[in-house]
């Protein structure tokens, strides 16, 4: 039994999405990280970094596993699933995986911050990590035009990478002009696993205060945790 701590974001999903995937049983802890759930004792015990997901494996000792990338790699391994055991596959698949965690993950991150939560609108800000996060893109394209997915059969890498593209218009990037990213975003949303890893954490607890606020000052508490 995996405990799973996590919130409705594109790395949390990484890690339901996976243990959906490998058919692994877990205990779902969602954290309201608008409420800095993530910033308790509890969870700093198992991540001291502060930030979701974070796992701990009951079978093994009660090993805490965080970052959603090694999170990923960790149950690959221990399943031997979606990840090959090969030392040019492997490879292969951690090269895609260390292309979101290093790339996709930040640019992208940073362009919703600046489109969407900073409190000061800064075209140059919004205009650089726009266009960084679709020059990775137009990575993914070329790649994606000759392979069904990102490292030949569908891999950790694709996991890691699919539940931030497929926000692309959050960020304000348009993917109109890539079409097998299109494609390949449209195909893993078909697998069932997906869509369940993707609907398993539900929502924080509306409180009333939240309830009765208008859509300003939601967006104001938004920015407010983004600077926190």
């Amino acid at each position: 039994m995996i405990d799973l701590y996590t919130a409705r974001t594109p790395n949390g999903y990484k890690a339901s999405i996976a243990l959906e995937e490998m058919g692994l049983d877990y205990t779902l802890h969602a954290l309201d990280i608008m409420a800095n759930e993530q910033k308790e004792p509890d969870f700093l015990a198992i991540n001291p970094n502060g930030r979701i997901p974070a796992i701990v494996d009951r079978d093994n000792g009660d090993f805490a596993v965080f970052e959603s990338g090694a999170i990923l790699m960790y149950l690959a391994e221990k399943t031997g699933q979606f990840l090959p055991t090969d030392v040019k596959g492997r490879s292969e698949v951690i090269q895609w995986l260390m292309f979101q965690m290093g790339g996709v993950g930040p640019m992208q991150g940073q362009a919703n911050v600046f489109f969407r939560y900073f409190p000061e609108h800064i075209p140059p800000a919004i205009e650089r990590y726009q266009n960084e996060t679709k020059r990775l893109y137009t990575v993914l394209e070329s790649r994606l035009k000759d392979h069904e997915y990102l490292a030949g059969d569908y891999s950790i890498a694709d996991i890691a990478t699919w539940p931030w593209v497929r926000i692309h218009e959050w960020s304000g990037v348009d993917i109109d002009d890539l079409p097998n990213v299109q494609r390949w975003i449209d195909q893993i949303a078909e697998r069932p696993a997906v869509q369940k890893g993707i609907l398993v954490t539900p929502p924080p607890p509306e409180k009333e205060d939240v309830k009765n606020a208008s859509a300003d000052e939601v967006k104001d508490r938004m920015k407010n945790m983004v600077q926190k």
